[in-house]
């Protein structure tokens, strides 16, 4: 059993969030960096699964700069087996569509049992990369998942649904996967972990080696929102100013 996890570096909720002189994204050396919730709990889930079967191996593997080798070296020392980095220093944000395709490309000869990956990644937020990449890899998919339960040749998971409600479907393997926060508790690095973590192999591909080209979004400014407070008082009779609330409710603020 081979089980690959995507995991993508994010700036850290406290993380101050400078945005850069050409109004593109960030200051990067002013932020922090740390590991994506949701892909952490793919993470512990697939070595879940992994000490279940007392056999295989899980595999970390991030796309982006030299600075994304702290959460593959994060990932080996919570004890995934290995780590793949796809380097790039492109900036900006890829589409889901693009990055699943390099994802495609980089890993098609690895021939996974299953790919996991968060559900979606907090700066983004778009939840669609790990999906497409399944489907181009000619793989099972499922999204929003809060159980797991492997057999031989089948993942039986539960979906989370609207208003409570949830599914279970089973998948025919090899299949990819999103998986929700909350699904598990992960694990964090022990002292022997990350000692060890050293002497794992972390394979670094160069970009040449998935590189797509044709992205099909772009980011074209960031900013941080503008707020403003009006007040006005509405005064006449009760008809009119009745009247006023419904027409500010309706076309205004659109509460109605």
């Amino acid at each position: 059993m081979k089980i690959g996890v995507l995991i993508k570096q994010v700036p850290g909720a406290e993380s101050a969030l400078p945005i850069n002189d050409n109004e593109t994204g960030i200051q990067e050396d002013q932020a922090s960096f740390l590991m994506n919730e949701s892909d952490s709990y793919a993470l512990e889930e697939a070595q879940k699964i992994i000490e279940s079967r007392g056999n295989g191996e899980v595999v970390a593997i991030s796309l982006g700069p030299d600075r994304v080798q702290k959460i593959i070296r994060e990932a080996l020392a919570k004890g995934a087996d290995r780590g793949i980095h796809l380097q790039t220093d492109a900036k900006g944000l890829a589409d889901p569509l693009t990055l699943a395709k390099q994802f495609a490309k980089a890993l098609e000869s690895e021939q996974f049992d299953l790919i996991f990956s968060g559900l979606q990644s907090d700066d983004s937020g778009m939840g669609q990369t790990g999906i497409i990449l399944g489907e181009l890899l000619n793989m099972s998919t499922a999204s929003l998942v809060v159980g797991t339960e492997l057999s031989e040749n089948t993942l039986k998971v539960k979906r989370e649904l609207e208003a409570g409600w949830s599914q279970w479907v089973t998948l025919t393997l090899p299949a990819s996967i999103s998986i929700q926060s909350g699904l598990n508790q992960p694990r964090y690095p022990s002292l022997k972990g990350i000692m060890g973590a050293k002497k794992k192999e972390l394979k670094i591909l160069s970009e040449s080696e998935f590189y797509i080209d044709g992205k099909k979004q772009s980011i074209q400014k960031v900013f941080v929102p503008k707020t403003n407070k009006k007040t006005e008082m509405i005064e006449g009779e009760p008809d009119t100013i009745v009247a006023r609330l419904v027409d500010v409710l309706k076309n205004e603020v659109k509460v109605l």
